[in-house]
């Protein structure tokens, strides 16, 4: 399931020692396993959810920032799918799992390896899972925490590397035999992928959500304008607050599960509108925030950080311990005080004191840092210092892949349409993991590093137009 964006090239490269009978890229990935054993996975490029049966070894490879889902049942047999629902009629017993709602609560949906439905699992992204005589085994091959930081400290030399990563990203997902489209916000994100496109000769048709009656998430006015400063078509979607209910339980059955995002139903009205007009693939712009600071909470964090290098805390943590709020600043400032880890997602959403009144539970403080652990363990081990390589590696692994990449798999495929996100090429997330974080943050400013690499494409209108939905 998904797209290899490079198994033309490895056909090619692998043409001497085998005789290929299909353009299939099933087929390239059989010959490069056969050449390459798993390290074959270290070799594609793009999006993909894999299963490959060696003998009496079963692999199912998820691709390394999450993009396709790959979910797993082991009860009296081996079950794996692309989706929950197909797993569903093979469960012994339906129940809930309630470190699922526990992970949902904090973070906006599950965390790797839970899904709602207790014993079925799902691998985190650049994770590969290995099946044999009974027994399941889960290794790492892909993670961005490997990359050796600061190896590029110049920006000029950062900015120009962007520049051509982010170019050369764009350009292979523009290879389609099938109609392909873009969405359209207001936004840099969108605006840098159309304007790359256009830079290779590639004029997209454009899509962009409206909402009738509720300007304050429209973004058709910034769309109409980036649209023309860009030169591409547009076209505007609106939907009302009847279509928005209309389409509530038709968007509900394709998560297959609770995901705390309302905009998951608009996303698949506007995508519904896309399939109509006869587009299968489709440019989306997730990632970037993540990349390349796009929150401001992430400067927020980084300045509270800054109070952990205080030598007295003891009289600041007994003080806050001793005047409970259930204000989040309150929060942020008692793990601080308390050296408990701070950022915990930009998508963390109830804390654990929150979970324990609001619940009437008896949910402990920190508890849900379980959830976390394994990620936070890698970054303390890896050669990575700066706080805010930990904000984008959590972000990507969690906020991105299982929150907004969950949304948009589901929905786009409910319609069949293939959603390309080229922030998430993993050559580009690496280039960024290797470029001295303060280039990131050192000028206050949200995707600083990104806005320099697009001044020669994208007007200054866009790029100074603060973000929106």
């Amino acid at each position: 399931n998904g797209e290899i964006y490079n198994f033309k090239e490895l056909k090619e490269e692998l043409s001497s020692e085998f005789s290929f009978k299909t353009q299939s890229e099933g087929e390239v990935i059989i010959a490069a396993y056969i050449k390459w054993g798993v390290e074959f996975v270290n070799h594609l490029r793009g999006m993909f959810a894999i299963a490959l049966l060696d003998d009496e070894t079963l692999y199912l490879f998820r691709d390394r920032l999450g993009k396709k889902p790959l979910f797993y049942l082991h009860e009296r047999a081996f079950i794996f799918a692309s989706e929950i629902k197909a797993l569903l009629p093979f469960l012994h017993k339906t129940e809930m799992d309630e470190d699922a709602l526990l992970g949902y609560l904090s973070f906006l949906a599950p965390t790797p390896p839970f899904t709602f439905f207790k014993n079925i699992k799902k691998l985190s992204g650049g994770e590969y899972l290995s099946f044999k005589n009974g027994q399941i085994e889960i290794k790492r091959y892909f993670d961005l925490l490997d990359v050796t930081p600061n190896l590029i400290t110049d920006r000029d030399e950062a900015v120009f590397l962007v520049q051509k990563m982010l170019q050369e990203s764009i350009n292979i997902r523009l290879n389609s035999d099938v109609p392909m489209a873009s969405l359209l916000s207001g936004g840099i994100d969108s605006a840098a992928i159309n304007a790359y496109a256009i830079k290779n000769g590639v004029n997209l048709q454009t899509y962009t959500l409206g909402y009738k009656n509720f300007t304050k998430y429209d973004e058709r006015q910034n769309a109409r304008e980036s649209a023309e400063l860009l030169g591409v078509k547009n076209k505007e979607i609106e939907i009302s607050q009847s279509d928005y209910l209309d389409a509530l339980d038709k968007t509900l059955d394709t998560l297959d599960e609770p995901l705390n995002d309302p905009a998951a139903v608009p996303l698949y009205l506007l995508f519904e509108a896309i399939k109509k007009d006869g587009y299968k693939v489709v440019l989306s712009g997730e990632g970037s925030d993540e990349l390349f600071l796009g929150y401001r909470q992430y400067f927020e964090f980084l300045d509270i950080e800054s109070l952990s290098k205080l030598k007295n805390k003891n009289w600041l943590s007994g003080y806050f311990h001793s005047n409970f709020s259930m204000n989040r600043e309150w929060e942020r400032y008692k793990r601080v005080f308390d050296n408990t880890l701070l950022f915990r997602t930009t998508g963390e959403n109830f804390t654990d004191l929150q979970k324990n009144v609001s619940m009437r539970r008896n949910v402990r403080d920190n508890e849900s840092l379980k959830y976390l652990k394994s990620y936070r363990e890698r970054f303390v081990n890896s050669a990575h210092t700066d706080e805010s390589i930990w904000y984008s590696y959590i972000d990507l692994h969690i906020f991105q892949a299982e929150h907004f990449l969950t949304k948009l798999d589901r929905v786009s495929m409910a319609h069949s349409i293939e959603s390309r996100t080229p922030f998430l090429d993993h050559k580009l997330a690496s280039l960024v993991f290797s470029i001295d974080p303060k280039l990131r943050y050192e000028d206050g400013v949200t995707k600083s590093l990104l806005k320099s690499a697009l001044k020669p494409l994208v007007d200054e209108k866009i790029l100074l137009r603060r973000k929106k939905g």
